[in-house]
């Protein structure tokens, strides 16, 4: 595959997970799917940090438009643009790097809810062992509802998605700098 292609591949594949990314963030800030909490600053702490927004999603989606349009100029573009490709590409990967760390920690420090019927706080924070392998724990939380599936959910998803965008611009860079160095791969007509 040319590396030009290899571009095209790469930034179109970037979109739709940038796309969910900021989805994702989003919906984070809507616990129970109700705007109270957002307004009362009764949400997670990780969603604030705007992992899925700023990171896996705007971070993203500039170098995706770049290396995209630089996979359109031809088989591998020039020289030129591959370089830039690769110093996008190096924005996207920390961008996705942003968005999988906050994303995890979001995971591993658990929602922000109600727990003993009256305080709000991160009951799951600095427990000995993880609430993810221990369903039983989740009911801890009573308000939002399902705040903890929900959280769970979607900070996975911003996971997954984050990892999918950091080894694919990592590609990129790599694919960036085979075509910097090797030049066209533009079939020669006759002469």
């Amino acid at each position: 595959m040319c590396t030009g292609k290899c571009a095209l591949c790469v930034g179109t594949s970037l979109y739709p997970l940038a796309v969910i990314s900021i989805i994702c963030n989003i919906m984070l800030f809507f616990p129970g799917w109700d705007v109270k909490y957002a307004q009362n600053q009764q949400i997670t702490e990780e969603v604030k940090y705007m992992g899925g927004l700023v990171g896996g999603g705007i971070l993203v989606l500039i170098p995706a438009l770049h290396i995209h349009l630089t996979g359109k100029q031809g088989c591998c573009a020039n020289r030129c643009g591959m370089f830039l490709s690769i110093l996008f590409a190096a924005v996207g990967v920390a961008g996705a790097l942003y968005s999988f760390i906050v994303a995890l920690m979001g995971l591993i420090n658990g929602p922000y809810c109600k727990h003993f019927l009256i305080i709000w706080g991160t009951p799951f924070k600095d427990g000995k062992e993880s609430y993810l392998k221990d369903r039983s724990k989740w009911g801890t939380c009573t308000e939002p509802k399902n705040v903890v599936e929900f959280n769970v959910g979607l900070f996975s998803t911003l996971l997954m998605t984050s990892a999918l965008q950091l080894i694919l611009c990592a590609i990129q860079m790599i694919n960036g700098l085979f075509g910097c160095l090797c030049g066209t791969c533009k079939e020669k007509g006759p002469l």
